[in-house]
């Protein structure tokens, strides 16, 4: 087991937060629950049809000891839950009937829970899409009053040892803001650096990444990485922030030598900012496929609470681990 995964399992078992999973009827899913209770990572709570969970269960011989299970139907909160719903919506259009329709489904049911303290985190995906559990986020949860910009980051655990720190590097954004303006790519290079503090330790060396290095090449696209730098060490100038530098710059020293002598940053970044969506969830897939890399998450950040969503290719062992860091997440 790779060390940072070691100590977020650690961390998580410490703080035995309760996390509610509202795709209770998946198989992984239900799978991942039972290894987070027999290893005492977090208090499970499965949401959803009740009948419908425990037939499931029951069909793929998984104990449901120890785990809470969520009735929606016949919750005794659900019409509160809708009301709350319903007044936070009405100045958009939405009518009753909607919100009804929307806090019935277990994923925002389940945001609701952590909404009304009834559950630390949620972590959903495995069933939904991306766009599903963002919404669910953005509509309940809410941004942290600080940061506008809902983003995520993978953790990339890499075989050589040479890159980031001892081969940890956190990507992002690589699953949620497809093209950021400067503003929303500051924002994410900030909450990524806080991420990759609290969760990994050490110090953040952001790097902001296009095509070119500190001028090399001109071009309008080139303006929003400047600009998004500039802001990001305005804002936050306690944290190690570069660019634009290309990504041989970032992690190569001899490069870094060549191209960024007196960058702080370059030949030893551990985070690293994409410009875009496209090239954020290209990088991960690739350093995973080619590279040998395993990514862990994708971890939400810039909510008010912790509500992560999932690959919907995720494996048991990628759910648990999720669990996990949501856990740690909570606790902060």
């Amino acid at each position: 087991m790779h060390p940072l995964i070691e100590r977020i399992i650690k961390e998580a078992q410490k703080v035995s937060k309760r996390i509610v999973l509202p795709e209770a009827e998946d198989e992984r899913i239900l799978r991942a629950a039972r290894q987070a209770t027999d290893e005492g990572v977090c208090r499970i709570i499965l949401c959803g049809n009740e009948d419908k969970i425990i037939r499931k269960a029951d069909e793929l011989n998984i104990s449901l000891k120890d785990m809470k299970i969520c009735d929606v139907p016949s919750h005794p909160h659900l019409q509160d839950y809708i009301e709350q719903y319903y007044q936070n919506r009405k100045l958009r259009g939405e009518p009753r009937s909607e919100a009804e329709k929307v806090i019935k489904d277990p994923l925002f049911f389940a945001a609701m829970m952590a909404k009304n303290d009834e559950a630390d985190g949620v972590v959903a995906g495995a069933a939904n899409t991306t766009a599903r559990v963002l919404r669910a986020v953005i509509r309940i949860i809410k941004p942290h009053p600080d940061i506008h910009t809902i983003s995520s980051f993978f953790l990339m655990l890499l075989p050589q040892q040479e890159y980031g720190d001892e081969g940890v590097l956190l990507y992002a954004d690589c699953a949620s803001v497809i093209s950021p303006d400067s503003t929303q790519l500051s924002e994410i290079a900030v909450t990524s650096a806080d991420s990759y503090r609290f969760l990994v330790g050490g110090e953040p060396r952001v790097a902001m990444l296009p095509f070119s290095t500190h001028g090399s090449s001109h071009h309008p696209c080139l303006d929003k990485v400047v600009k998004a730098t500039r802001y990001a060490q305005k804002i936050r100038p306690d944290i190690l922030v570069d660019g634009e530098i290309q990504v041989d710059t970032a992690l190569v020293p001899d490069i870094a030598g060549k191209k960024a002598p007196h960058s702080p940053v370059a030949g030893k970044a551990n985070v690293l900012i994409f410009p875009d969506l496209n090239s954020g969830n290209i990088a991960y897939k690739l350093t995973e496929r080619l590279a040998g890399a395993r990514a862990v998450g994708p971890v939400l950040q810039g909510a008010n609470l912790p509500m992560n969503d999932l690959s919907r290719g995720c494996s048991t062992r990628d759910i648990f681990l999720v669990m996990a860091i949501t856990a740690i997440q909570a606790q902060k």
